[in-house]
């Protein structure tokens, strides 16, 4: 069995330590084509994994897929061997189901994020058209912040479709 470096070992060292053995971040310096060698040597080493990264739980990004979703770095059981720790899988697991979802951040009243919300949580939603004759924004900056601020950031369940008379129409749908 192969011995891992100082990097290596500083990496699965500070990943057996954090929630669901996550190696993120990288040590200081180490970034670039550089991190990325190291990374893809101990993922071939099986060292480490590459899993879909639960963006809710704010988890780090190692690198983004292209469809939206990104992954992260978890340290393996295989990896936690070669630094001499013994875990199991069942044992992360639940010390993961026991550590609380994040609350999500709530928007000051009387700002224009308030008033968006406020017109897409009516029944007939809004379009984008009256979006922007609310707000005053120019309707890419709309449509940028309801995917980066309300589904993103505050986790809003948002949907979009298209009506004959109105456009695209946005509505925030309502918990059951």
């Amino acid at each position: 069995m192969t011995k891992p470096t100082e990097t290596q070992t500083s990496i699965l060292r500070a990943g057996a330590q954090r929630p669901d053995n996550i190696a993120l971040p990288l040590p200081k310096g180490l970034h670039g084509a550089a991190a990325k060698k190291v990374i893809t040597m101990m993922i071939g080493r099986g060292w480490l994994e590459e899993v879909d990264a639960n963006i809710r739980c704010n988890e780090p990004l190692w690198r983004e897929t292209g469809d939206g979703h990104g992954t992260t770095l978890v340290v393996t059981d295989a990896g936690l061997l070669a630094i001499g720790i013994v875990k199991t899988v069942a044992a992360i697991r639940a010390r993961a189901a026991q550590t609380p979802m994040p609350k999500p951040p709530i928007p000051r009243a009387g700002t224009k994020q308030a008033m968006l919300i406020s017109l897409l949580q009516r029944p007939e939603g809004a379009s984008i058209d009256q979006i922007v004759t609310a707000t005053g924004w120019r309707a890419h900056s709309a449509r940028g912040l309801i995917s980066g601020v309300l589904k993103k950031k505050l986790r809003l369940a948002v949907t979009s479709a298209r009506e004959d008379e109105r456009g695209q129409v946005y509505r925030i749908s309502q918990p059951d």
